[in-house]
C-alpha cells in the first residue's frame, strides 16, 4: 500500500455541509475517510454510503458492544454500506459475532483496545486491573484468534502489537501528531513517520488536518511524511 491508502482523514465536524466541504477541499489525492458519532448522528451514515459509491473508502468509527445478536445484526447492515472499516471494542464473544456476521465480505473488523486518550489512572477508574500497554496486548490477541482484520491502538503499542498479530492484520492508529502540532486530548501520540516505523499499517489523522488552515497542504504534508518513510 502506498500513503494514500494508509491515510485515514478523521471527518470529526459537526455538520455534514462542513464535511462535505473538507472532501471537496481535498480532492481526489484523499482516498480514505473516517466517520464517527459526531458526523454518524448529523447525517454521516448516508454520507458515508455516497462517498463508497464515489469510490472513496470509508472507517466507520462505531466502536460496537453489545450482546452477540445485536453485533452481529448491526454488522450484517453495515456489509450492505459498502464500509471499508468498522471498528467494534475488542471483546472475545463481540468480536466472534462480528466476524461470523461479516463472513463472506470485503469489510475489514477492527478490533479498539485501548482509546489513545485514557492512561493508566483512566483505566484503573475503569476498574481495569491492568496497564494500558498489557491491555492492549491482551485484546491484541483474543482480536487475532477471534480471527478480525485488524486493531486500534496508540502508536506507542504498534511494535509490540505488529509481533502478536503478525504481518497481515490492520494494525490502526489514531492519536497522530505532526511535528508541533497540539495532542488535544490525546494521552499517547506519535508523529506519521514514526508510526509506520513502529509497525503501524494505517494512521488515522483528524485535528492537524481538519483544523488547519489549509487542510490540503497539512494533508499533503502528512503524505510526503509517510511517503519517505515508505
Amino acid at each position: 500500500m502506498n500513503a494514500r491508502e494508509r491515510l485515514i482523514v478523521g471527518l470529526d465536524v459537526p455538520t455534514l455541509g462542513e464535511a462535505e466541504q473538507l472532501v471537496s477541499t481535498l480532492g481526489d489525492d484523499i482516498l480514505f475517510f473516517k466517520i464517527g458519532y459526531q458526523l454518524a448522528f448529523a447525517g454521516g451514515l448516508e454520507f458515508a454510503r455516497d462517498l463508497a459509491r464515489s469510490g472513496k473508502k470509508i472507517f466507520l468509527d462505531m466502536k460496537l458492544l453489545d450482546i452477540d445478536n445485536t453485533v452481529a445484526s448491526g454488522v450484517e447492515n453495515i456489509v450492505t454500506m459498502g464500509m471499508s472499516m468498522l471498528t467494534l471494542h475488542a471483546y472475545p464473544k463481540a468480536m466472534k459475532a462480528a466476524v461470523e456476521a461479516a463472513k463472506g465480505s470485503d469489510l475489514c473488523l477492527l478490533g479498539v483496545t485501548v482509546l489513545t486518550s485514557m492512561d493508566e489512572q483512566d483505566l484503573l477508574a475503569a476498574g481495569y486491573e491492568y496497564d494500558p500497554h498489557t491491555l492492549v496486548l491482551r485484546r491484541a490477541e483474543q482480536a487475532l484468534l477471534a480471527g478480525m482484520g485488524g486493531v486500534v491502538c496508540s502508536a506507542e503499542e504498534s511494535a509490540a502489537v505488529r509481533k502478536i498479530v503478525g504481518p497481515r492484520m490492520a494494525v490502526v492508529t489514531p492519536g497522530i501528531r505532526p511535528a508541533g502540532s497540539e495532542r488535544g486530548d490525546q494521552k499517547r501520540v506519535m508523529t506519521p513517520a514514526d508510526a509506520l516505523r513502529a509497525g503501524s499499517s494505517h494512521l488515522v489523522v483528524a485535528r492537524p488536518i481538519v483544523r488547519a488552515p489549509d487542510p490540503k497542504e497539512a494533508a499533503f504534508a502528512i503524505l510526503a511524511e509517510m511517503e519517505a518513510v515508505l
